[in-house]
């Protein structure tokens, strides 16, 4: 009974964060946004400081009529969001927020991860297919070409980390954690942080959802609640990305003073931020120097890293 009771806090926990979470990462991204970019929309709704903003966009999505193209595989047409949203959820069940505070331990949690991470892009190749729209289409095949390019330096940056831990459990990694891997694992962080931006489409990285190319590329023939869940998965993806960051490359829920959880949270939030910065800073890269980034740039300097972890591990031992 204990047992079962333990499994079930764990999973309304786990279920809690995932709800909460990504929408506090929208609001705060309409709010940076408006700092940074002085728009002043976002800073009206409901009075204070646009409290209001996340609410208005939920009405307003809820209000919109859910239209499926004749012309769509329906079926495939309607999975599509479940299939791009669910995997981020299964992703937060082996995240690490605390000594002990993991909905599950795996052995291999750091594979599991990223073997589930990729599931997720499916979501919007399948949209993009079903959609029986020719933009649609060329959208689906971008976030394949992505995924298909950015899904090496992002597993070729985690092994760096796996390697410096001896361990694929994620709790095992931050334990085994020390304040001189930031500058030994630098490299492969970045490599990581980027490689898991271009796989959630994010800008700078957008060009499979390019509006002024392709309209909205895979989503253009979604509104309604089935768009939002798209939008609901890509900031649950923006969090998922910042909280393995956080627990591979940062030490997770190491840090003074402050209980473990906190930091935690302090580290995502920060890395969040990092991620709205570089939508309002950076334009849009060609497909030509997205996929050079990927091969020419982030691939050797993730082969790089891992050399030196072997390097540095050899000497050490």
């Amino acid at each position: 009974m204990a047992g079962v009771l333990d499994a079930a806090v764990r999973l309304v926990g786990i279920i809690a964060v995932f709800l909460v979470l990504p929408l506090v990462a929208g609001q705060t991204e309409h709010k940076v946004m408006a700092h940074m970019q002085a728009r002043l929309g976002p800073m009206y709704a409901g009075g204070f400081h646009g409290w209001a903003q996340l609410i208005a966009d939920g009405i307003k999505f809820v209000q919109k009529e859910d239209v499926i193209p004749a012309a769509a595989d329906r079926r495939v047409f309607a999975l599509a969001p479940g299939v791009a949203l669910i995997p981020y959820l299964v992703v937060m069940a082996v995240i690490p927020v605390g000594p002990g505070l993991v909905g599950v331990d795996l052995d291999v949690g750091l594979f599991f991860v990223l073997a589930v991470m990729g599931v997720g892009v499916l979501g919007s190749i399948m949209a993009g297919w079903s959609s029986g729209n020719k933009y649609s289409v060329l959208g689906g095949m971008r976030s394949a070409a992505q995924l298909m390019s950015y899904e090496l330096p992002l597993v070729l940056a985690a092994s760096s980390v796996a390697m410096a831990a001896g361990t694929l459990s994620l709790p095992g990694i931050v334990e085994a954690w020390q304040w001189w891997w930031l500058p030994w694992q630098a490299i492969g962080a970045v490599i990581f942080f980027l490689a898991g931006l271009a796989e959630l489409r994010r800008p700078p990285f957008d060009m499979p959802i390019a509006d002024s190319e392709i309209i909205m590329g895979p989503l253009t023939e979604y509104a309604g609640i089935r768009f939002a869940l798209f939008m609901l998965a890509e900031y649950a993806g923006i969090i998922v990305v910042s909280a393995l960051t956080a627990v591979l490359f940062l030490g997770g829920w190491h840090g003074p003073l402050l209980p473990g959880p906190v930091w935690m949270l302090i580290k995502v939030f920060a890395l969040v931020f990092v991620v709205i910065w570089l939508r309002v800073s950076f334009p849009r890269l060609r497909e030509d120097q997205l996929q050079k980034l990927a091969w020419v740039g982030l691939v050797p300097l993730a082969l790089i890293q891992l050399a030196l972890t072997g390097v540095v591990k050899v000497l050490a031992g």
